[in-house]
């Protein structure tokens, strides 16, 4: 059976990805996890300089799922480069390595990428337009169809790899922002990033959260997603990669028949460090039970 994947122009092995904040950089879970057997890894997000992230407490979990507002914690791009992408050489093969990158501005998605771009073992980029957890950047970029057009096509002239545009839910026309990404230049659109939530300690009556607000991920949000990725695929000619709440394959299957040419396996992570092999397993019993030959043909079985 064909697992194969193709986004502009390259080919992953197969569609089962691990989610960035979910997975550090690949080397996290080297022990616990076949890192080979996976698709992709997008890695915890990668900014100019290092970031200490928000302040704690920054967990907390929900009914179903979790917040959280971490705020982009990460090593920066330089340590990134020379000890992330020095390990990932020496220890992967086949996985395809994805950093998901962060900036407070044009200028720094387009240095981020002239930083990346000629590394060999990096397959392509995910750009993070969507996270909710920090200040300026992200998120405030991701919410507006014009924004995102005019910052795609900037970072489109800088590299020829393929460009993921991770997308935000928190907006009223998802599909208008996923349009915007495409016409911009993204080879791809990532769909769903977290949705902003809130918990209340009720004893200290106060939120939980340092930050007050955090995002929402894990099973609570898999409907959501599923609901996004089956409008986006009906809008964008360019392929989709499914996130949000995938715990088992049939999880996964759902993102496919609603029209995903790839998932992303997030929170669950947490709960089973293997749960990436697992998912690729059962989805490849999936299709043999249905006789399908291709991961690509899934989404043809779904009755609209």
């Amino acid at each position: 059976m064909d697992l194969s994947v193709k986004i502009g122009g390259k080919t992953l092995q197969n569609p089962v990805g691990v989610a960035s904040g979910t997975f550090g950089y690949g080397e996290e879970y080297s022990q616990l996890c076949n890192l080979d057997e996976i698709g992709a890894i997008y890695t915890k997000a990668v900014t100019i300089e290092p970031k200490n992230g928000n302040k704690t407490p920054r967990i907390v979990e929900t009914p179903s799922g979790m917040l959280n507002a971490i705020g982009l914690a990460n090593v920066g791009v330089d340590k990134f480069m020379r000890e992330k992408i020095s390990w990932f050489r020496q220890n992967v093969k086949n996985c395809a390595l994805i950093p998901n990158i962060a900036g407070a501005s044009e200028k720094e998605y387009c240095r981020l990428i002239d930083e990346l771009q000629d590394i060999d073992v990096i397959w392509g980029l995910e750009v993070n337009l969507s996270c909710p957890n920090v200040k300026e950047g992200a998120m405030h970029f991701g919410t507006d169809a014009k924004t995102v057009e005019k910052i795609t096509k900037k970072m489109r002239k800088h590299t020829q790899k393929p460009l993921i545009v991770k997308l935000s839910p928190n907006v009223s026309d998802i599909c208008e922002i996923a349009l915007a990404a495409q016409n911009g230049g993204a080879d791809a659109v990532s769909c769903i990033n977290t949705l902003v939530g809130m918990v209340i300690d009720t004893k200290n009556c106060r939120p939980f959260l340092a930050n007050k607000t955090g995002g929402l991920s894990g099973p609570a949000i898999r409907p959501v997603g599923v609901r996004a990725v089956y409008q986006v695929s009906r809008k964008v000619k360019i392929p989709v990669i499914g996130m949000g709440g995938i715990t088992n394959a049939d999880d996964a299957i759902q993102y496919f028949l609603a029209g995903a040419k790839a998932i992303q396996i997030g929170t669950y992570n947490f709960v089973d460090p293997q749960i990436s092999n697992t998912i690729l397993a059962g989805i490849l019993e999936w299709m043999e039970a249905h006789k399908v030959q291709s991961v690509a043909e899934i989404s043809n079985l779904m009755e609209d």
